[in-house]
């Protein structure tokens, strides 16, 4: 995807009812965003919702954090990469609404 947008990637990640990928690929997905940063005793952009938060955290909020990931990824210059990789995803690495 040489010219994506932003828009184009948001749509890509909830086609289909998905909601976020799944932790593993999704803490890929975090690995690629630049400008990564340690602030106070977080992170910016914050961590994605995996691990201990993965069960405790309702699927809306992970829509609207991985919609944070592509946020900040179109601010830093990298939708192009990113766009390629959650286009590579299969339709199983993603976790999806109702699951």
């Amino acid at each position: 995807m040489p010219h994506v947008t932003l828009d184009q990637v948001l749509a890509l990640s909830t086609q289909n009812g998905r909601v976020c990928p799944m932790p593993q690929k999704w803490n890929q997905l975090y690995e690629m965003l630049p400008g990564r940063k340690r602030v106070g005793y977080g992170w910016e952009p914050p961590l994605p919702l995996i691990l201990a938060a993965w069960h405790d955290t309702p699927a809306l909020a992970k829509m609207l954090r991985l919609r944070e990931h592509l946020e900040w990824a179109d601010r830093h210059g990298a939708v192009p990469a990113v766009a390629a990789f959650v286009e590579s995803l299969d339709e199983r690495d993603w976790l999806h609404l109702g699951e």
